[in-house]
């Protein structure tokens, strides 16, 4: 792997907020951005997290009403 797609996981993050660094981490890399500082990393981390709980609420919101409106009597 490239070394500084390994950077923002170093190990003195918490176990949980790896997997969010290594998708804000592959996020930067596959876009070709810059690479941020380590508290930005953190706070891009969050902010894609945050975006992808949006979009699967979303989803399951119309779906939900989408079932609700097919099924109805």
């Amino acid at each position: 792997m490239h070394e500084t797609l390994l950077l923002p996981i170093s190990g003195y993050h918490p176990i949980p907020m790896r997997p969010l660094l290594y998708l804000s981490s592959a996020f930067v890399n596959t876009f070709g951005i810059t690479q941020p500082s380590q508290k930005s990393a953190v706070r891009a981390a969050w902010f894609i997290a945050g975006m992808l709980l949006l979009v699967v609420a979303v989803v399951a919101a119309a779906g939900g009403i989408a079932l609700h409106l097919i099924f109805q009597r």
